[in-house]
């Protein structure tokens, strides 16, 4: 540990002193008001200055109202946010709490885990229930804060044992640890003894501490990551979601994670815990569908791969840098009355096949990841769109014929073809005065048809109460 790392180490743990948390449930507080006051910082402000005023440090100050901050940012990713701690590196990288519950099952019956990189413990506090767990990482700061969050969600019972600075030792043979033990070492993951782990989770971290690594770099590298699992079988590697799929091991599985909308990351399954090629996975976030929030939980598509079209295949138009898609031998066809938008994870898992099978829907391009169909089945994995237009892409032909509609809202989604999508979207609808209040919302689809640039105007159908589909699709030429 450095001198800096002691520093920040020790700032923290002012922060959890009685004066600490004072400072902290006041810096909440003024957040909170100015929150409940439409914004501003008003409070914020007020507090601060009063606190400095009894002789509250500046640091101090900084610290709790810095946490005040993130525990409000993470409300979105934790469900006890208001009583964890975050650094913003640690934040941003972190595990939601959905996706860590999702990951955990996984390893459901195995008794002593490591989660290695631990971080702030957005992982471990759903790893560490009814188990043993070892949080292994190298900032202090994010060990002692993955402590006290796992505690914040862990069950009664569970035992946090002393920070363990390396050089260490493995537990004896035949010794035991009793259920819901927690022990943190501070250390660089490459130098700990797994003898006796049962399972390992590791997150490598992206981030050079406020620097973002290049892409697809990783501190410790993947190729390491994969070695673990000749040390212990059963091994989960979190990857950013840009990973390159030819990097990973024959055998591996490979999951893409997505938040309603927004893809998140990847996870890596060792052949141990590998259950199919490949998974997408989609979380009941903000921005899926109403019937999986309703649920709750999460749901996955599991499948091999869609084969991958090369990109010099020499077909007219068709563009294999652009969302190199596989391609669905005899389901290539032209739209239907409806069109599928699958979730960011389905595509980077490349099952878009697989999900064009499920559905009884076809690709209108080989490669593009649209599907479409003549009947209205709603999944999870796809938004559906109802076609009420389809012409030739011209931004001003499409901007006339949204006009005559008296839309409400406009979404653009564009796929295979290039063109900034909020500069398209100006270009259509130049004054927000033209929108009607009640108009329906629509979306304005820009794709590639028989190799050309084309384009679908579309209301969405609701996944939950009936369709809202008026027409069968104009074909406008």
């Amino acid at each position: 540990m450095t001198a800096s790392d002691g520093d920040r180490l020790a700032q923290f743990e002012a922060l959890l002193s009685a004066q600490g948390k004072a400072v902290l449930a006041a810096a909440v507080a003024a957040f909170a008001e100015d929150e409940r006051a439409g914004g501003g910082a008003a409070r914020e402000l007020a507090v601060g200055a009063r606190l400095r005023a009894e002789g509250v440090s500046p640091a101090l100050l900084a610290a709790a109202f810095t946490q005040a901050e993130l525990r409000r940012r993470a409300m979105v990713k934790f469900a006890r946010a208001d009583r964890m701690f975050f650094t913003r590196a640690g934040l941003e990288q972190a595990s939601s709490q959905a996706a860590a519950e999702h990951r955990a099952a996984r390893f459901a019956g195995l008794c002593r885990l490591a989660d290695l990189c631990t971080g702030i413990g957005g992982d471990a506090l759903a790893l560490a229930r009814g188990r043993e767990i070892m949080l292994v990482d190298r900032d202090p700061v994010h060990l002692r804060m993955a402590a006290l969050n796992v505690a914040v969600h862990a069950v009664e019972g569970t035992t946090v044992l002393p920070t363990t600075v390396l050089p260490t030792t493995a537990p004896p043979t035949g010794s035991t640890v009793p259920t819901g033990c927690l022990e943190t070492r501070l250390s660089d993951v490459r130098e700990v003894d797994l003898s006796g782990c049962d399972a390992v989770f590791v997150d490598p971290a992206r981030r050079a501490g406020d620097r973002r690594l290049v892409s697809r770099a990783s501190e410790p590298p993947l190729a390491w990551c994969f070695g673990l699992a000749d040390k212990v079988a059963a091994v989960a590697v979190k990857a950013a979601p840009g990973l390159a799929t030819e990097l990973v091991p024959p055998g591996w599985e490979i999951e893409f994670v997505a938040d309603g909308r927004d893809l998140k990351e990847a996870v890596l399954f060792s052949p141990a815990l590998a259950t199919a090629p490949r998974r997408a996975t989609v979380l009941p976030g903000p921005g899926g569908s109403a019937s999986l929030r309703a649920r709750g939980a999460p749901v996955s598509l599991t499948g091999t791969p869609d084969p991958v079209v090369p990109a010099d295949t020499g077909r007219a138009g068709r563009v294999g840098r652009v969302g190199r898609v596989g391609e669905l031998a005899g389901r290539v066809a032209a739209p239907g009355r409806f069109l599928h938008d699958p979730s960011p994870a389905v595509t980077r898992a490349g099952l878009i096949g697989e999900l064009g099978r499920r559905l009884g829907a076809w690709q209108i391009d080989p490669m593009i990841a649209f599907l479409t169909s003549d009947e209205a089945v709603t999944t999870p994995f796809a938004r559906l769109l109802c076609i009420e237009a389809e012409l030739p892409f011209d931004v001003r032909r499409i901007a006339d014929l949204l006009r005559s509609r008296e839309i409400g809202s406009l979404d653009v989604r564009r796929r295979g073809l290039a063109g900034d999508v909020e500069e398209i979207r100006r270009r259509l609808l130049p004054r927000r005065r033209d929108l009607i209040p009640g108009g329906p919302a629509v979306t304005v689809v820009m794709t590639r048809l028989r190799g050309a640039p084309w384009a679908f105007v579309c209301t969405p159908v609701s996944d939950v109460g009936g369709i809202g589909c008026r027409g069968g699709g104009d074909r406008l030429s």
